[in-house]
């Protein structure tokens, strides 16, 4: 997600959410719905000197005639939402100016569907010191791009009164999600400007929609990527630091879209609230982002080994040591190719054509290795399908490349991957 002391921890024990998981396309899950479950303002209240607690100001729209299981289910969801949107901690000073930024959280309900939490953190009009607030905007939705759009029109609004973000919001909640590459068209009326026509466009590729590879290229070099994307491919445990929580978001969304077709299935938290650090004590996978403030904090803790990445100076803190061993060869030399032969930081290109290279990129190294896996599942006669690993792996010629697979084949995210095909492949005809 996009101040600062720990005592908080212990008087607000945070809900423990269950964190998110990365890379899955939400939109395609939430086809027909609406564009977002609520906006949620959330301010900070004095609770001693210089101490501030986030608390929800603002709820649109307020729900009534819940059932008791939804009624828990929201109030979970509530209760969580202002730790993710002053995830910093709760030291805080009133300032006179601060710059907008915008950044996203994931939160995974009891049943395992998820919902994301799109922010502007922004500091209201007026004069003199004040403090920063959030607009938080919460749906089932992947679409970064097109959320940071509606958060740009929710701040214009703000700067004028909050009565102009009411009818706006209840527009935008009556108009249909639009499909990938469609435009849905919001009117909305500002006093002195008169009508505006809002046009929200989703993007061509909906598996990009929620991700900025320029961000990770504007901060690390193509081989730093390939080591941070070869720890992911093996669900290592993966932390990056950066002080802006719009860079932690960004980059973090940016790393786990480096894996489609495939989709990170563990702890997944973009940015970990200070009282939470705790996180990267964990045994399991995770990818997380921390504030570059708790560095120390974070080597101090017990951990196990992780590969850590120093956004702000684009360098590897910490590593396991074999980062360069675990791809083949061959194909890591070629994406190092894709990944140089463009440069992508002269804004010749735009932000889609980077997303469409770069992820052509990582699909190719894909596809290269496990695009064999159809012919690999042996039809039953009742149509089910049982994947066969041995042959799959033996299939390869190069010996880098079977190496690699073996390891490949035991992640979580690979048996996901091969279960659902397992079920949803037609067998070709005569076959089993």
């Amino acid at each position: 997600t996009e101040g600062k002391d720990e005592s908080s921890a212990a008087e607000t024990t945070p809900p423990r959410v269950p964190p998110g998981k990365g890379g899955e396309r939400s939109s395609i899950l939430c086809s027909g719905q609406l564009f977002f479950e609520y906006l949620v303002v959330v301010s900070l209240k004095k609770v001693s000197e210089g101490r501030y607690e986030p608390r929800i100001s603002y709820q649109f729209p307020k729900r009534e005639n819940l059932l008791k299981g939804q009624r828990e289910e929201e109030e979970r969801l509530l209760k969580a939402i202002p730790l993710f949107c002053f995830p910093d901690g709760n030291n805080w000073v009133p300032v006179t100016e601060c710059t907008s930024e915008t950044f996203s959280f994931v939160l995974t309900n009891v049943d395992g569907s998820r919902k994301i939490g799109y922010c502007r953190r922004l500091l209201p009009s007026g004069r003199g010191v004040r403090l920063p607030e959030v607009f938080c905007i919460i749906s089932c939705l992947g679409c970064f791009g097109l959320f940071s759009k509606i958060l740009d029109e929710v701040e214009k609004r703000r700067q004028i009164s909050m009565a102009v973000i009411y009818p706006f919001m209840q527009g935008l909640r009556e108009s249909p999600f639009p499909a990938p590459g469609k435009t849905v068209t919001i009117k909305s009326f500002i006093p002195e400007s008169g009508t505006e026509l809002i046009e929200l466009t989703r993007p061509v590729d909906a598996h990009l929609e929620h991700v900025e590879f320029q961000a990770l290229l504007q901060r690390l070099s193509p081989h730093l990527i390939l080591h941070i994307f070869a720890s992911a491919v093996l669900e290592r445990r993966l932390i990056f630091l950066a002080e802006e929580l719009s860079v932690l978001s960004q980059c973090i969304h940016a790393v786990a879209a480096l894996l489609y077709p495939f989709t990170w299935a563990h702890t997944y938290i973009p940015v970990v609230p200070e009282c939470l650090l705790d996180t990267v004590c964990c045994p399991t996978p995770f990818m997380v982002g921390i504030q570059r403030r708790h560095l120390e904090r974070v080597l101090e803790q017990p951990m196990e080994e992780a590969l850590m990445v120093d956004l702000c100076q684009g360098k590897i803190i910490r590593e396991v040591g074999d980062e360069e061993q675990i791809l083949p060869a061959k194909l890591q030399n070629e994406m190092l190719t894709a990944l140089t032969k463009h440069n992508y930081n002269n804004n010749v290109l735009t932000s889609e054509q980077v997303n469409t290279l770069v992820s052509e990129a990582f699909v190719h190294f894909f596809v290269r290795l496990v695009g064999h896996y159809p012919s690999h599942i042996k039809w039953g006669r009742s149509g089910s399908g049982t994947f066969q690993e041995r042959s799959f792996c033996k299939a390869m010629s190069s010996k880098s490349c079977r190496r690699f697979l073996k390891r490949f084949v035991k992640t979580n995210m690979f048996s996901l991957f091969i279960e659902e095909a397992e079920k949803s492949r037609i067998p070709p005809e005569g076959n089993g």
